[in-house]
């Protein structure tokens, strides 16, 4: 008998058919001799709906305000944990709803962000020898206050995992309206293909770079904890793509994927004063902000008495970035402040860059065949990224996808 969590996104549950589907996945599972814990997200479009009633009502300058808006978006995962374990029980599945508190799932109390802290399995194992089924509504928890907490947009993800791992479940499958992993975006690059598997490394890397398959913080989870992870799809039965150890895969390629963001500002200050504390008297005042402050080029002018200091961040902070670094122009002294939001982030990831030279200067030499100009780079041990104009986003996948030949099994 294995333990198996599964995770089911918005599109999995959007209707009442679709629940009836994901009831069928769980049967699967128990016909096989399993115990299932589910974790289900809201039905999709229930959440943006309740975050703009809250929006509506309030611009969210409070710690109260926030405390509230997780009172209200938490809802629809509890709607969907209901519905599923009603529709269980009409199939003489014995089945059990649970919201994050009633596990419980213990978070910090930053509001609308939360992050775990801990998970009491053990009414969760009761509730599985006893051979129900549990159905937890994801993204959700509690404070140590005892108020509710969320755990930021694709946050059921995340609840997945941290179940899969509290219960030391032989595996989690997250259900999604993809069928696994591909080496990049199917709707840019028509040759796009499927991976059997993929290391956590990257996959933390591709989640972190634009990928949208799994949220960034459940791969990190994983990996920390060792959480075997499958990225499969609701609406066909075939295999998807499992998340393993780097050693489990016996040959690398040079690339394994490639991942773009187009939620991607860039920020430059001019002729800042070239002495310490420059840097921290910048980002400081960022991080103070919660902005995320992505890649950074300084370019040191000729005389070395003045720096220019390149920067990017996500679109939506870019108003609240520039207030920030506006409130420390004094103290910085820079000559002016310019900003682009055309610009997108493309990425090629592979833990194979470890042992293949020669990787980013054909990424760069097939930009430049495309005449695509680069103006940031950004690396890490198994990536590239560069930004360039939006306009040249799909360009880009596609040569790049090209260049590295990911088309090839």
């Amino acid at each position: 008998m294995a333990l198996i969590v599964q995770k089911f996104g918005g599109t999995s549950v959007a209707n009442i058919e679709r629940i009836r589907n994901v009831a069928t996945k769980v049967k699967k599972e128990l016909d096989l001799g399993n115990q299932v814990a589910v974790v289900v997200s809201a039905m999709s479009g229930v959440t943006n709906q309740l975050v703009a009633y809250v929006q509506e009502l309030s611009p969210l300058t409070s710690a109260a305000a926030w405390a509230e808006y997780d009172q209200v978006v938490s809802s629809g995962e509890q709607v969907t944990s209901g519905l599923l374990a009603l529709c269980l029980h009409e199939m003489g599945i014995p089945a059990r709803s649970f919201s994050g508190w009633q596990m419980p799932l213990i978070s910090d109390s930053a509001h609308g962000k939360a992050r775990i802290s801990s998970i009491e399995a053990e009414a969760m194992h009761k509730v599985l020898n006893s051979g129900q089924v549990a159905v937890v509504a994801g993204f959700q928890g509690m404070t140590p206050e005892g108020r509710v907490s969320t755990l930021g947009r694709g946050g059921s993800d995340t609840s997945a995992v941290a179940l899969a791992a509290a219960l030391k479940a032989d595996r989690c499958d997250i259900y999604t309206d993809v069928d696994g992993v591909y080496t990049t975006d199917p709707r840019i690059v028509e040759g796009a293909r499927k991976l059997d598997k993929i290391t956590y490394e990257e996959m933390l890397e591709l989640a972190s770079l634009g990928a949208k398959v799994l949220q960034t913080r459940s791969v990190e989870m994983a990996m920390n904890h060792g959480v075997m992870v499958q990225v499969l799809t609701s609406f066909a039965d075939k295999p998807g793509t499992l998340l393993v150890k780097e050693e489990e895969i016996v040959e690398h390629k040079r690339i394994t994927g490639i991942a773009y963001s187009r939620d991607e500002a860039r920020i430059t200050l001019t002729q800042v004063a070239n002495i310490p504390g420059m840097s921290a008297a910048l980002f400081g005042p960022l991080a103070d902000a919660n902005i995320n402050v992505d890649m950074i080029v300084q370019n040191v002018t000729e005389d070395s008495g003045a720096t220019d200091i390149t920067f990017t961040v996500p679109k939506a902070d870019l108003e609240h970035a520039l207030k920030a670094v506006q409130g420390v122009k004094s103290t910085l002294k820079y000559k002016s402040m310019h900003t682009d939001r055309n610009v997108a982030k493309v990425s090629i990831v592979g833990v194979g860059m470890r042992s293949h030279a020669g990787i980013a200067q054909t990424m760069f030499k097939t930009l430049a065949e495309k005449n695509i100009n680069i103006l940031v780079i950004s690396t890490s041990e198994i990536k590239v990224s560069v930004l360039i104009s939006e306009d040249y986003t799909e360009l880009a996948v596609r040569a790049l996808h090209a260049a590295f030949e990911l088309e090839k099994a």
